[in-house]
């Protein structure tokens, strides 16, 4: 994933652990991508792909402050270094610069747009506020449907707070009610700072790591009970109403787990570190949570993209999922669809003492247990030549669940 504009952002979210990381470059610079930065990262990246079609991910902080200038760049640098390959393009955005023009834009270029949107207005300006703590809902809303206007292509990103977990209908009727077809479900699960934290200047907790101890989750983190029964109440609705329908990514990753199709989500892959971040200086780190100097892994502008995604740091840090698993993972009944949550949570200890574990294991346990029959009737279905949305006729029979 790439970041232009580094951590800045228009908004001033509460929960977000992102734009705090201006602190690691320097007071009062401005993070902007240098046209050497983002012709290296093109090249080097179209290079380094050995697939007839390369994707390019845009987050941030906000990428969009870039201007759409810096895109048209972008698609130019592309369409000179794409060696005969297909480029496609995906951008993670908050909405509020996404103007008529930049929905043009966008669907021109057949931009794959991710927008952030946490639930209905009570929900979604309890966290998502702009610089001078004014709500931004309105202003989403309207990027929402100038973006189905042009025809963009998009899906929305929802954070699920303590707070917004209490209300899983409110979110997902919102959603539906509003036509979104595709949604992404992220536990926020933060730390108070601690020492480490500190001394960098960040205002949260590092990963675990062995100079991190324990510290006390945030206020607004969602609790693991909290995250299951969120997941299960949407699920509930979602495997009666609206398979085939609407699509929850959550739901999604869960399904080709139980098939045992690779996972496209790293928290639940077997394995992790093929999804590395390039901050707007050219600087590469291990993963869009880690990025602090412990886990800088080189530049583009020096050092071989290939080598930096195989080194040996690199695998190790990716393996550490599978292999720092506990035994009460390792023994679990759902650790096949599971695999011990993302790196970043396993800050929790587990019930024979180890530390190292999912804070969020009690959740998805309760999740996955509980959709497991849906789950694999629906594979049931498929393998027998029927639509998956067949499970919506036997949702509420057990038997025809069961058997």
């Amino acid at each position: 994933m790439a970041k232009p504009s580094g951590p800045s952002c228009n908004l001033n979210c509460s929960y977000c652990f992102y734009t705090e990381k201006t602190a690691l470059f320097g007071e009062g610079v401005e993070p902007r991508m240098s046209d050497a930065v983002l012709e290296a990262y093109v090249s080097k990246y179209i290079s380094s792909q050995d697939t007839p079609e390369v994707t390019f991910a845009w987050q941030g902080g906000e990428p969009t402050l870039m201007g759409i200038d810096f895109f048209k760049k972008v698609l130019d640098l592309q369409n000179r270094h794409s060696q005969g390959k297909t480029i496609t393009n995906s951008i993670q955005t908050n909405g509020i610069m996404l103007s008529e023009k930049w929905c043009g834009f966008l669907a021109e270029h057949n931009f794959l747009v991710g927008l952030s949107l946490d639930g209905p207005r009570e929900i979604n300006d309890v966290h998502r506020v702009n610089r001078a703590g004014k709500p931004t809902f309105r202003s989403v809303l309207e990027a929402l449907r100038r973006l189905r206007k042009h025809g963009v292509e998009f899906n929305i990103l929802s954070c699920v707070t303590r707070e917004s977990a209490k209300k899983p209908m409110d979110v997902y009727h919102f959603l539906t009610n509003e036509g979104v077809q595709f949604v992404q479900f992220i536990p926020v699960v933060e730390r108070m700072p601690n020492a480490r934290a500190d001394e960098l200047g960040l205002k949260l907790a590092l990963p675990p790591g062995p100079w991190q101890p324990d510290a006390p989750v945030t206020g607004w983190s969602v609790d693991p009970e909290g995250w299951g029964d969120f997941l299960t109440a949407i699920f509930d609705e979602w495997v009666r109403h609206d398979v085939g329908r609407v699509f929850v990514m959550n739901f999604e990753w869960t399904v080709a787990g139980w098939a045992g199709i690779r996972h496209t989500v790293c928290a639940h892959s077997q394995r992790c570190g093929d999804c590395l971040v390039l901050e707007h200086n050219g600087d590469i780190y291990a993963c869009d949570h880690y990025v602090y100097p412990e886990y800088k892994r080189g530049n583009i502008l020096t050092d071989d993209l290939s080598r930096i995604v195989w080194s040996k740091q690199q695998s190790l840090f990716g393996a550490a999922k599978e292999t720092g698993l506990t035994a009460q993972c390792r023994e679990c009944a759902v650790l096949w669809v599971c695999r011990g949550d993302c790196l970043k949570h396993r800050f929790a200890v587990s019930k024979m003492g180890e530390t190292g574990h999912s804070y969020l294991c009690e959740g998805y346990l309760n999740f996955f247990t509980h959709s497991r029959p849906y789950m694999m009737k629906m594979l049931d279905l498929i393998s027998s030549g029927l639509p998956a949305d067949h499970i919506m006729r036997l949702a509420d029979d057990p038997m025809a669940i069961y058997r």
